[in-house]
């Protein structure tokens, strides 16, 4: 059974169309042990990463929701929406082949992945100086939904494997977009400078970061204004108690 294709057959409908494996050993030495997914499922031997990129999961999203009345007044629509159709898509014909098989969310409250790092350790993004991963068929407009830890041994990396667009970037114009200041070459991303403009000013990022609307890496895959601003305020809710406890 080649398992990336099995799952990716069972997710792509729904917009989920970036997926790869790779042994729990090798993440597992790479994270520190409060993320390690050997503390979350002993059993677990390969982690399957499950992600978007694009507009398709949105789309997906917002057809599920027009079937579906009053879903959108949910406290977490979108991350309802992820655990119904990876659950019912994708984890339910995996236990039917009698393999086991423990879902992780990145938005969940209890034990957790990193999911940046599983990412890029899977093949499927790099990092960038703008703090979110990058994708060669996708650019910044990707983000990952869930992994799952399987009691099999998989080893199938994704397209990202030495991809790393930042150092060679001829324009970079991200650094300039962002109102902030919070974007240079080669530091990266200052979280502080950041988190203070996004909740003194947050009208000013409110529609999307500025510096990921201006990275040149695939800009034909950037979500729509919906999803954006949708994105945009969820984030705002986390940053706003954080940014509180830090002053």
């Amino acid at each position: 059974m080649d398992w990336v294709d099995f799952i990716s057959e069972k997710a792509r409908p729904y917009g989920l169309n970036l997926i790869a494996a790779l042994p729990s050993e090798r993440y597992d030495s790479a994270v520190p042990a409060a993320y390690r997914a050997s503390v979350i499922s002993p059993t677990c031997r390969s982690i399957v990463v499950i992600g978007n990129g694009g507009r398709s999961f949105w789309q997906a999203f917002k057809a599920h929701t027009a079937k579906n009345e009053g879903w959108l007044s949910r406290q977490h629509p979108l991350d309802d929406f992820t655990r119904e159709v990876i659950e019912r898509a994708v984890v339910e014909p995996i236990h039917r082949h009698g393999r086991l098989c423990n879902v992780v969310y990145p938005f969940s409250n209890g034990p957790t992945l990193n999911f940046m790092q599983l990412a890029v350790l899977a093949g499927l993004a790099s990092p960038s100086i703008i703090g979110v991963v990058i994708n060669p068929a996708f650019g910044p407009w990707i983000a990952f939904r869930a992994a799952l830890l399987m009691d099999c041994e998989i080893d199938h990396p994704g397209d990202a494997v030495g991809f790393d667009p930042c150092p060679t970037c001829a324009t970079r114009a991200c650094i300039g977009a962002c109102p902030a200041s919070a974007v240079s070459f080669p530091s990266g991303w200052n979280i502080p400078r950041c988190l203070e403009h996004r909740v003194e000013a947050h009208p000013d990022c409110a529609y999307g970061c500025h510096s990921r609307l201006a990275c040149v890496v695939r800009p034909e895959q950037r979500y729509s204004e919906e999803e954006l601003a949708y994105h945009q305020a969820r984030a705002l809710e986390v940053m706003r108690p954080y940014y509180k406890k830090r002053r």
